[in-house]
């Protein structure tokens, strides 16, 4: 990768993160009405662009870069919703970013996004599980009864969503880019590779604690 390619590539890689926090900024729905404290928001679309672009590691730089962002301007959950805001977006990111990074088409981007949407899902259940009753002093009981009628579906639509739009906007995205010449017709970051990395490495490793977390609580560790 030549210096001209860095550049750009960290340009796009900057106007991307402005755009997440904008969409974080600009627009919060609720979804579901037991839990109006679940908020629909769009920068995984953004974020999600980003992984295509350049596979998973930009994807979770950028990630880690807004939530910081988010933490320190309009979030008022703290350090908490910061790692939710990571957990979330990674999971959901980085398995649709490794598959097209493997193979570029809307095929593999959608099974991704899918394979995405079932693991953040995963994730954010038990995160919540185990993290909720913690920050909010609610008793484990109380939190279980909101996995089923509200964070499980909360997560489903979301992905959708998030997917939809995704692929809506991806390709003109891209289109524009590189008429721009901010984008090269095919990067280094686009090439096919079987090597695992740093991306799918921090996914693993989000698994592992999650992993571990859930055995913790089941011995009544914590």
């Amino acid at each position: 990768m030549n210096m001209n390619q860095k550049t750009s590539r960290l340009t796009i890689m900057a106007m991307l993160c402005a755009l997440a926090f904008v969409a974080v900024l600009a627009i919060r729905i609720p979804l579901i009405p037991a839990a109006p404290f679940l908020e629909y928001e769009p920068k995984d679309v953004i974020i999600m662009t980003g992984g295509f672009l350049f596979g998973p590691l930009p994807s979770v730089l950028i990630s880690v870069i807004v939530s910081f962002v988010e933490m320190f301007t309009i979030s008022s959950t703290g350090v908490i919703g910061l790692i939710m805001n990571i957990l979330s977006t990674v999971a959901f990111v980085c398995p649709a970013a490794c598959l097209y990074q493997k193979r570029h088409s809307t095929k593999s981007a959608f099974a991704g996004m899918i394979l995405g949407s079932i693991l953040m899902t995963i994730i954010m259940v038990l995160w919540n599980y185990l993290i909720t009753p913690i920050y909010m002093g609610y008793p484990r009981e109380a939190v279980v009864q909101l996995l089923l009628p509200a964070i499980v579906p909360f997560n489903l639509i979301k992905c959708g969503i998030n997917t939809a739009l995704t692929l809506l906007i991806y390709k003109p995205l891209v289109t524009t880019l590189r008429k721009s010449n901010l984008l090269a017709s095919r990067s280094e970051d686009e090439q096919k590779t079987g090597k695992i990395n740093s991306g799918t490495i921090f996914l693993l490793g989000i698994i592992l604690v999650t992993v571990i977390m859930v055995l913790m609580v089941y011995k009544g560790i914590i």
